[in-house]
């Protein structure tokens, strides 16, 4: 299992577009992603659980992930999100 912190950087923080696209870029993955915010968490692979995080600009957010390709998720996940988060 790997995890790391992301302070959400985007004046939307979370929203629709970006979303869409993480969801299709985790899917890609076997291992679970996990997103978690102000003690909620939501499935990386599910648009509507992670746009009900309300995660906003300035938030932590905490991104887990485990499976058997854990290692090529995490670093594509990661840098997806340093990128448009």
């Amino acid at each position: 299992m790997k995890t790391f912190e992301y302070t959400l950087k985007a004046a939307d923080g979370i929203h629709a577009r970006p979303a869409g696209v993480l969801v299709k870029e985790a899917a890609k993955f076997k291992s679970d992603i996990t997103v978690a915010c102000k003690g909620k968490e939501a499935s990386a692979k599910k648009l509507f659980a992670l746009m009900k995080l309300g995660a906003k600009q300035n938030d932590v957010i905490t991104v887990t992930v485990s499976g058997e390709d854990e290692d090529e998720a995490f670093n594509a996940v990661s840098a997806f999100i340093g990128e448009n988060f």
